[in-house]
């Protein structure tokens, strides 16, 4: 699927992969700095203050790895499923004069290629969503995060759970299920499980949020670029998985509006030694 669309996306978008953040909801028609901005508000939220080497799971096209590099003056190491997205973000990497700072290499991010305890930041915007075992992704990125260390975790989830719930109701299932066929998603957990997850694996200071509202604009300007003239010619010449994928893409916006997505952010630390 990546293979297949991350050019039409950068063509539109640009380098980052990922929603944009809108504060308190209220529409801004600066969608790329958006972006940036979901960023920045990642960073902040985690209480980032520095970084020395880090490593973007599930990366795209690098968008996040040579931003934190340049933020931070740090070493990025960043790993995708797909071959096209590692090539072109290695080139985007040599063009910003980061090739000795930055670097894309096709690996699994749930059996990564890394010592452990190697990274003082372990980054994953909007990719957990695509890992099939959440526990053993947690565990990753636990594992690869130095002592001391954070991991942030942007993604998409599902609503928590109420009390006495044992699963979605049917109907927002369905809303679910349409959107993980055409992007080949498995199934999805809550902030709440992900909470669960890092609190299982010894983490400390493990916080959460929602920007299901910050986010709440994102889809609809995605939808209105899609339908330009270069929109759905690209979605056209892309190939049938990405006309898939644009089809559903009012499918997210049905499930944040019906509160069934949420925008997940969470973050952890890692203990020192010596705590």
């Amino acid at each position: 699927f990546y293979d297949e669309s991350s050019e039409l996306w950068e063509s539109m978008w640009g380098e980052h992969m990922h929603h944009g953040y809108y504060p308190n909801g209220t529409l801004r028609l600066d969608h790329q700095q958006a972006q940036v901005d979901m960023i920045e508000e990642a960073l902040r939220f985690a209480d980032v203050s520095s970084v020395s080497r880090g490593v973007d799971v599930g990366c795209g096209i690098g968008g996040s790895s040579r931003y934190i590099a340049k933020k931070y003056g740090a070493t990025m190491d960043a790993v995708t499923l797909s071959p096209r997205q590692a090539a072109r973000g290695n080139e985007l990497n040599a063009s910003a004069g980061l090739g000795d700072k930055v670097s894309l290499q096709v690996a699994d991010a749930m059996n990564m290629p890394f010592d452990s305890g190697s990274y003082d930041l372990v980054w994953s915007m909007e990719s957990g969503e695509h890992m099939p075992t959440k526990p053993q992704f947690v565990n990753e990125l636990c594992r690869v995060t130095a002592p001391g260390g954070r991991v942030i975790v942007v993604t998409w989830c599902h609503r928590d759970l109420a009390p006495g719930e044992t699963s979605l109701s049917w109907d927002e299932q369905l809303i679910l299920d349409r959107i993980c066929d055409a992007y080949y998603l498995p199934k999805w957990c809550s902030v709440a499980d992900y909470k669960d997850l890092f609190e299982k694996e010894g983490m400390e200071d493990v916080r959460t949020t929602d920007w299901s509202d910050e986010v709440s604009w994102f889809w609809l300007a995605v939808i209105a670029t899609a339908l330009t003239p270069q929109g759905l010619t690209g979605v056209l010449r892309a190939g049938p998985k990405t006309l898939q994928g644009a089809l559903v893409m009012p499918l997210m916006q049905l499930g944040y509006r019906r509160g069934v997505i949420k925008f997940g952010v969470i973050t952890a630390r890692k203990p020192n030694a010596a705590d």
